[in-house]
């Protein structure tokens, strides 16, 4: 007989799920274009979904549920929190741009977003192999029909196919890895494989081979090179509001099984996974910044700054053990987590201007597309100006501070191979600050090419002025979110 305490570790999943079989119920009887009672009962449902996860995040204790498959604690609450406040924003910013182009005549799109949020939850939460893939395909399926969701777009099709395809080798690449694990140490418990693996009973060379196939899937999902082939093409082909759905809350569900699978599980083989993740990082943070450069298109530039910004993620993780020392773990993992969350927080902001400048029949897709905003909406550009100095790591805004704690990180681990990225990802970062300038520079210099002004409704205005001033704020006082963090990462390692 299942636990009580089993029940109250998915209560917050259990309530989602309902509701979006409710609310995908009610929405074959709305008339409405804009799907208005749809899109109020998804915010309200979401918006008890946060307070939930707030709420379970402000416990210090652990449950594990299910024979110990699932797991609710302070990180993962507060990463799902995160998630669902994401997804929200999401749903403000895209709700004019779909229902422009059709999107929601069938209401399939918030019910899509509500269970890929289901999936990153269930990601999130797995204390077990198959529950975490589980997780994944249900988030990745639900991802897959919502580029594709513009049925008569060519290009939107084009880059579901993409995504699909690249997306079921890289399933496959995690499945694989996975299993040899599984094989390895007789146990899909994460748990029991650490302990497995930390007896050093199993053969390494069959760990390390299962682990090169788990980091290359892990890598796909946060679109790391050599495994970022498709966040160009599916950010460009696919229609604006669904780009900001798949960049968003899905890096924070690609962290959190980064931390389950490598920290809880196979912390052990650190040596071998760090040196995999340096290389990723290097190759990220040069490919994405060089590449950048080039792009006229502006969602292709931010894919691009996407995964340049994944290396410096990537160099968090990696400086967690040092020397088989795991002193510098939770500075480590607390500053990559700091990265993710102020990450998600800018991009939401940027691609939040993209969509409130297209209009019906017109994208604003093109880096000249914003040609002097500032002249037509000065809080629009101050918005999208503040977010993409935060992106290029310029004081006192918070990407700078989420950059400088990840630096941090490297260079107190006091090895000169760490302190050489760290100078490296300093040279890139400068490199990477130029096509943000540049945007910057047309944004407030350039003469517009058209002179209409720019409206939105109310709700998207005050979300939008929100998301720019939180940049602001938290990169003031960046101490509160960078606590939390920490301390959601002591938490969890000591449970």
């Amino acid at each position: 007989m299942i636990d009580k305490a089993s029940w109250i570790a998915i209560y917050p999943e259990i309530f989602l799920l309902a509701m979006a079989c409710v609310i995908l119920l009610v929405d074959l009887g709305v008339k409405s274009p804009r799907r208005t009672l749809t899109y109020v009962m998804t915010l309200c449902t979401l918006g008890i979904v946060a307070l939930l996860q707030a709420f379970y995040a402000a416990g210090d204790n652990s449950l594990y549920g299910f024979n110990n498959m699932v797991v609710s604690d302070p990180m993962g609450n507060l990463l799902k929190c995160f998630a669902t406040i994401a997804v929200m924003v999401t749903l403000v910013y895209g709700r004019p741009y779909a229902a422009d182009r059709g999107m929601l005549l069938g209401g399939e799109m918030f019910t899509l977003a509500m269970f890929s949020l289901l999936g990153i939850f269930v990601m999130i939460s797995g204390n077990n192999f198959l529950v975490i893939y589980l997780g994944l395909e249900l988030l990745t399926l639900s991802s897959y029909a919502l580029v594709a969701l513009r049925r008569d777009n060519a290009t939107a099709t084009e880059a579901a196919m993409k995504y699909f395809v690249l997306g079921a080798l890289a399933s496959g690449f995690l499945l694989y890895g996975l299993s040899m694990i599984y094989g390895a140490t007789g146990s899909l418990e994460i748990g029991a494989v650490f302990k497995a693996v930390n007896s050093g009973h199993i053969h390494h060379q069959v760990l390390v081979f299962g682990l090169v196939f788990i980091v290359s899937g892990l890598a796909f999902k946060l679109g790391a090179v050599p495994f970022h082939m498709w966040i160009p093409d599916v950010y460009q082909g696919a229609p604006t509001a669904v780009t900001l759905m798949i960049g968003a809350a899905p890096e924070l569900a690609a962290f959190a099984i980064m931390m389950r699978l490598l920290v809880e599980g196979l912390l052990p083989l650190a040596i071998d996974w760090q040196q995999m993740l340096a290389i990723m990082a290097m190759g990220s943070l040069l490919v994405g910044n060089l590449a950048a450069i080039a792009q006229t298109n502006l969602k292709r530039m931010l894919a691009y700054s996407t995964i340049s910004q994944m290396g410096f993620v990537l160099l968090g993780m990696m400086s967690g053990v040092v020397n088989g020392n795991v002193l510098s773990a939770e500075n480590a993992y607390s500053s990559a987590m700091f990265y993710v969350v102020t990450y998600v927080l800018t991009t939401l902001g940027t691609f939040g201007v993209i969509l409130l400048l297209a209009r019906e029949g017109f994208e604003s897709e093109e880096i000249s597309d914003l040609a002097g905003l500032n002249q037509r909406s000065p809080l629009y550009a101050g918005v999208m100006a503040v977010c993409l100095f935060s992106l290029a790591g310029i004081p006192p805004l918070v990407g700078f501070f989420a950059k400088l704690a990840v630096l941090q990180a490297l260079v107190s681990s006091g090895q000169a191979t760490y302190i050489a990225l760290a100078v490296f990802a300093v040279v890139m970062s400068l490199v990477g600050a130029f096509y943000y300038l540049r945007v910057v520079k047309v944004m407030y210099f350039d003469r517009p090419i058209t002179a209409t002004t720019v409206s939105a409704p109310a709700d998207v205005r005050i979300v939008l002025a929100i998301n720019g001033a939180l940049v602001l704020i938290l990169g003031l006082v960046p101490g509160g979110l960078m606590t939390l963090c920490a301390q959601a990462i002591v938490k969890t390692l000591s449970s």
